[in-house]
């Protein structure tokens, strides 16, 4: 279910406050398969194993936050650096 746009509007990065915006499918598909050749890593060097269906993406691109069961998980150590990520 997508992120209600009244929420989305005042969510920031907890680190950056930057703004938040939902992750388009093209790119969230190319995380996806990132993240299926085991090559993505949240903040706190856990591997990240399952796919997503729904994230967010800080304006400046920089960094993922995972939408689990409608939830943005805003934890700054939960966040996915686009850095590790080719041609994201």
């Amino acid at each position: 279910m997508p992120i209600d746009k009244k929420l989305l509007e005042i969510l920031c990065c907890p680190v950056s406050k930057t703004p938040l915006q939902p992750l388009p499918k093209d790119r969230l598909a190319k995380l996806n398969r990132a993240i299926e050749e085991n090559q993505v890593q949240y903040v706190d060097g856990a591997q990240v194993k399952l796919p997503l269906t729904e994230a967010l993406i800080t304006e400046d691109g920089k960094v993922i936050y995972v939408i689990d069961d409608s939830i943005p998980i805003l934890l700054e150590d939960q966040g996915i650096g686009t850095t590790q990520l080719n041609d994201f």
